[in-house]
């Protein structure tokens, strides 16, 4: 982006940022806990998301394959992942599997703008619809006839109830997030929600109804259960913990130094609490080097690609160029087409968290000059550009 300096819907938007799926083992040594044999089981361009342990050798995930989202199946012991289903005219998600059953229950978001939510059979792909008077966003089975989910109203999210059996649903909450959990040696479900600009996590009898405060997570709305009665909570590339019943604040558990593993989000356990799965953004360097490839190649619609539509361009520190796509269309579509000699070589990259600093070597018009560019990364696309 750095090259200016020659110019003064009422459905769930599931993220589609480039995202991979790690599994680990976690233990504890006395008071320390490990994370050992990471593993990125899904290792695939696009989205992948959502897992979920379907048994003790299986994980679940939305995945994406030729342009879509399917289910697939990862197999611990061999490391294989197949898919179990395929959908030319949809994308699946939030993939788990029905209690006392085989079969896998997932979101279907179609090309026709519908959402529905369906079951598979785990072994043929087949689907049937579950639920047809619902537009469900975010699922969880409490058992094999009760689903709790947060569903689309109005373009907001409420905690809907469903017994799938009698065809009843009754709401509960409103102003629901994605992460529902069955809260270790209880009856109770865990759901997050939203209070002002903080996330809390509220606990949810299922059969009297009544739900109660637990605590608050700030900004972060996916967390899950340790066995031990502990909150897992993820923030940018590190994993907390909180005890609700004996601690008094969160401690770190987990700082992760591969730079692959950033804005986690998705977190869970199997049952045993012995391997964690989680969802974690790729590099941001990768995406500051797919809008510098496109940048060469004066590509005007792949560099847009990789910006966020409000994406805002300063002059460093805060002194706000101009704002939007529409602007950075227009700005740079006559400077790709009349620049035939452009190029921009990086002379040294640094990445830190969620930023990339850019150190350039451009080539416009027969002219060559240094140009420092500072790249903040937000789900998966850049959001901001600062030049010095």
């Amino acid at each position: 982006m750095k090259k200016l300096l020659l110019f003064l819907i009422p459905v769930i938007s599931f993220s589609q940022a480039n995202t991979e799926v790690y599994l680990f083992d976690i233990s504890k040594e006395g008071a320390t806990w490990k994370l050992t044999n990471e593993k990125n089981i899904s290792n695939n361009k696009g989205y992948d998301s959502q897992p979920h342990f379907y048994d003790d050798n299986t994980i679940l995930f939305a995945s994406n394959r030729n342009g879509e989202t399917d289910i697939a199946a990862y197999n611990i012991t061999t490391g294989n992942a197949t898919f179990i289903n395929n959908t030319p005219n949809g994308g699946e998600y939030s993939p788990q599997r029905i209690p006392s059953s085989k079969n896998v229950s997932a979101v279907r978001l179609d090309k026709d703008g519908k959402q529905r939510f369906y079951k598979y059979n785990f072994t043929t792909g087949q689907d049937t619809e579950l639920i047809k008077d619902l537009v469900v966003a975010y699922p969880m089975w409490y058992d094999k006839n009760t689903l709790i989910s947060s569903v689309i109203v109005n373009d907001s999210l409420q905690l809907v109830i469903s017994d799938v059996k009698k065809k009843t649903n009754t709401t509960i909450s409103k102003n629901i997030g994605r992460s529902f959990h069955k809260i270790p040696n209880s009856k109770l479900v865990s759901f997050v929600k939203k209070s002002k600009d903080d996330w809390e996590v509220w606990s949810l009898n299922p059969t009297t109804k009544e739900t109660k405060f637990i605590t608050r997570t700030g900004i972060t709305q996916d967390i899950c259960w340790l066995p031990d009665g502990s909150l897992l909570i993820p923030y940018e590339n590190t994993l907390f913990k909180f005890n609700p019943k004996k601690d008094q604040k969160w401690s770190l558990i987990h700082l992760f130094e591969n730079e692959e593993i950033n804005n986690i989000s998705r977190v869970t356990v199997n049952k045993d609490g012995t391997k964690l799965a989680l969802v974690a953004e790729v590099s941001p360097r990768h995406i500051v080097q797919k809008q510098l490839d496109a940048y060469n190649n004066r590509d005007i619609d792949a560099f847009l690609a990789t910006y966020t539509d409000n994406v805002k361009v300063y002059s460093y520190p805060n002194e706000l160029r101009y704002e939007g796509k529409a602007k950075m269309r227009e700005a740079y579509t006559s400077f790709f087409n009349n620049t035939p000699d452009l190029h921009c070589k990086i002379l040294k990259r640094i990445v830190s968290g969620n930023k990339v600093i850019d150190e350039e070597y451009v080539t416009a018009n027969g002219e060559n000059f240094k140009a420092v560019a500072i790249y903040e990364i937000t789900n998966g696309k850049i959001s901001a550009v600062r030049f010095l």
